[in-house]
């Protein structure tokens, strides 16, 4: 049974809860918004699912909930953050604001972020930027769970990149995408709920084709999209947020080893740009004269859309939750439920 919640109290209620189990109000803050904004626009894999992960693997010692993050000004377009194996939207958090004034005086500034548990949607990081007018480019990688092109082992993760501009007249585009053919958080879900993958997903611990999802989580691997192209880039991923940033790669990660621990400690890796610094670029008029020939050549979805439908209908009427997880976010307490009009 789903009941209606807005997103404001929701907010409140996931924070709480994190920082019940000891993570500091910075970090609680920015995980709880990750959450929040992906059940409220639909992309349930990296919503409120992944709570009790959080929760399970600051318990296990694994993430320290209240880590001593440290912001380096390392260079004029350089900023590092040694997260200390707390949760990365904590350390975005609290480099943000240098990251921007940064990319506003040179053009550009890369942040990279250490040691850190990423766990939600990378789109998320990336939109915060293009709404203040920026390009982003993020990276993240994870412990392995891909098998390559002939290859007999995992060792790169499923490592997803976002990426997003600003727009003259309308919300920012935005598209997050996995290096695999499918998000792991995609995999939990349709395991959670007895759902088949599609054909091409995964394989299982013996290396053959397999669309049980409980078949892929346990010993088996996913597979990357387009094969050997899906490859190329999660290597590159791998590169950009687990070498650059001084972070153990995917086949390095030990979390398998700490019962309750559920997230990778890895890094991320983010290049904002700041258009108007480039000379007449007239990026913002280019920008719609290409949007609008997808349009007119009959594309009917630009990047973004539908979680902005979603988000716009979840403003009207509340988010839509299943009312044992706003039981367990409140502790047996009541909520309210919002008004449901759309």
């Amino acid at each position: 049974m789903k009941t209606y919640q807005q997103e404001a109290v929701l907010l409140d209620l996931v924070q709480a809860r994190l920082r019940q189990e000891g993570v500091d109000a910075i970090t609680a803050r920015a995980v709880a918004a990750s959450m929040v904004g992906a059940e409220r626009d639909g992309t349930l894999s990296h919503g409120l699912h992944r709570l009790d992960a959080c929760i399970s693997s600051v318990r296990s010692g694994w993430v320290v909930g209240d880590a001593p993050m440290q912001v380096q000004d390392l260079a004029a377009s350089l900023v590092r953050v040694e997260a200390a194996r707390g949760f990365a939207q904590g350390a975005l958090a609290r480099a943000r604001d240098l990251v921007v004034r940064k990319a506003r005086e040179t053009g550009m500034c890369t942040l990279a972020i250490s040691n850190s548990h990423h766990i939600g949607c990378l789109w998320h990081d990336v939109e915060q930027f293009a709404q203040a007018g920026f390009v982003c480019f993020a990276f993240v990688h994870s412990r392995s769970r891909v098998v390559g092109p002939g290859a007999r082992s995992r060792v790169l993760g499923t490592n997803p990149m976002a990426f997003g501009f600003p727009r003259q007249n309308g919300l920012p585009v935005v598209w997050d995408q996995a290096s695999s053919v499918m998000a792991h958080g995609e995999v939990q879900l349709a395991a959670r709920h007895g759902h088949a993958l599609p054909q091409g997903v995964g394989v299982d611990r013996n290396g053959q084709p397999t669309t049980d999802a409980a078949e892929v989580l346990n010993g088996g691997a996913l597979t990357t999209f387009a094969a050997h192209k899906g490859f190329m880039i999660a290597l590159m991923v791998e590169v950009m947020a687990a070498a650059l940033t001084g972070s153990p790669f995917g086949f390095e990660d030990a979390s398998g080893q700490i019962p309750g621990a559920q997230t990778s400690l890895a890094g991320q890796t983010l290049l904002v740009i700041d258009p108007l610094r480039v000379p007449d670029s007239d990026f913002a008029a280019r920008v719609e004269l290409l949007l609008n020939a997808l349009r007119d050549a009959g594309t009917d979805r630009l990047p973004a859309d539908r979680r902005y439908a979603a988000r716009a209908c979840a403003q009207q009427q509340g988010i839509a939750i299943d009312v044992k997880l706003l039981d367990a976010l409140t502790l047996g307490g009541t909520v309210p439920p919002a008004p449901k009009s759309c």
